[in-house]
């Protein structure tokens, strides 16, 4: 909250610094101002327009706004430009109106800007050459020169732009892998806690309750309501045993050659009655050698946990497809449904926990998924849209 009331203090005093400077444009020694033609009332009301947005952009960070600013600031620059050819270095402010999208991140916002400003100033430089009583010396005088000064002035802003937005990127994922770091943490810290606690009298209750279950004094209706809470407490042992899995440390990173079709083709005929109960088929693709370095229980957790996900999400009698092969240094798996699809909100979730999409799932299962690829120096990615379904994707190194 601190370092957001700093930023917005920061950015309003660059904006009154820049508000003064036109403004100090305008009035002082400014050959329009005695005359107060239109060219003088437009460069004042430009001076407005762009002032009022300037100063409302930090209240409403909309895309319109940062639109309405660039257009109004490149309104300015060419006005600049256009009615005052008696300054000549007014022409800088032209190289630099793309530079303006880069303080907002915008990449649709720069590309156009970079296209739009380098076509308007081409065709105003031809215009300059043809049409005769336009008074533009610094141009005329040198205006192949004047070109490749531009050009070259757009490629260094492009340049800019290209290893500004790349270090945003690498930011943003260094971000959130500090932001799921920080959710296992947390997680473990919270299951270490509690877990063997709440394990030890649910252990015992569990062993009551199984004993009523036998009793033969009991109703079948009692027994009914009995086996109910046995599935429950079933259901609270595994959220625990997740919790324990999560939190274990587990330092040494025993691997071995695996073979991924054996695994794949495990799982599959695993999960092949568990996908009948919702009258889905698993079909599985493995082609080319699909051997990577990593231990066989812990791919076999991971692909089960994606697989049933899969099934789960799928519609009745969909199909759920898995395919596995060789890219290049890379074995490639994909877990495809064309269930109910996930939102990129939905998606960008995922792994947190006790996030689940699932009514009484934990998120537990998605994160172990993430700590096994992870552990292996795998990737996942997610390509979801409502009502097309989803396709997994990950990769590890090939042995």
């Amino acid at each position: 909250m601190k370092e957001t009331t700093t930023n917005k203090k920061i950015y309003y005093h660059v904006a009154w610094f820049i508000i003064a400077i036109m403004v100090l444009g305008l009035i002082i020694d400014n050959p329009r101002l005695d005359d107060h033609d239109i060219v003088f009332i437009a460069h004042s009301i430009q001076v407005l327009i762009l002032s009022v947005c300037l100063l409302l952009y930090p209240r409403y960070d909309t895309a319109i706004l940062r639109w309405i600013i660039i257009t109004a600031a490149s309104f300015l620059c060419y006005t600049l430009f256009l009615f005052y050819p008696e300054t000549s270095t007014t022409f800088i402010f032209l190289c630099l109106i793309p530079a303006l999208a880069i303080l907002y991140f915008d990449t649709k916002l720069f590309y156009f800007t970079l296209l739009v400003n380098y076509l308007s100033v081409v065709i105003i430089f031809a215009t300059i050459l043809l049409i005769d009583g336009l008074q533009y010396p610094f141009v005329e005088e040198d205006m192949i020169g004047n070109i490749f000064n531009f050009t070259a002035s757009q490629i260094i802003v492009y340049f800019i732009f290209s290893i500004t937005n790349g270090r945003m990127k690498k930011q943003q994922v260094y971000y959130e892998q500090v932001q799921h770091s920080e959710r296992l943490k947390t997680t473990g810290q919270l299951a270490a806690a509690v877990a063997h606690e709440i394990r030890n009298p649910l252990t015992v209750v569990k062993g009551f309750l199984q004993f009523f279950e036998q009793d033969s004094s009991f109703s079948e209706e009692r027994k009914e309501h009995i086996a109910l809470m046995i599935d429950e407490l079933n259901t609270a042992e595994e959220v625990i045993s997740q919790f324990l899995t999560v939190a274990k440390p587990d330092k040494e990173n025993v691997t071995e050659h695996v073979n991924v079709g054996a695994v794949l083709r495990s799982v599959t005929d695993l999960l092949h009655s568990y996908g009948l109960l919702h009258d889905n088929r698993i079909e599985l693709e493995v082609t080319g050698d699909c051997t990577i370095a990593a231990n066989n229980m812990e791919l076999k957790q991971l692909l089960i946990n994606l697989i049933k996900n899969a099934i789960e999400a799928s519609n009745i009698g969909e199909k759920v497809q898995v395919i596995a092969g060789r890219e290049r240094d890379f074995v490639v798996i994909n877990v495809i449904d064309y269930g109910r699809g996930m939102t990129e909100m939905e998606v960008a979730s995922l792994g947190t926990p006790f996030y689940s999409l699932k009514s009484k799932g934990t998120g537990l299962g998605m994160m172990i998924c993430f700590n096994i690829i992870e552990k292996f120096k795998g990737t996942i990615d997610f390509e979801s849209s409502i009502g097309q379904g989803t396709t997994i994707t990950i990769r590890f190194p090939a042995c």
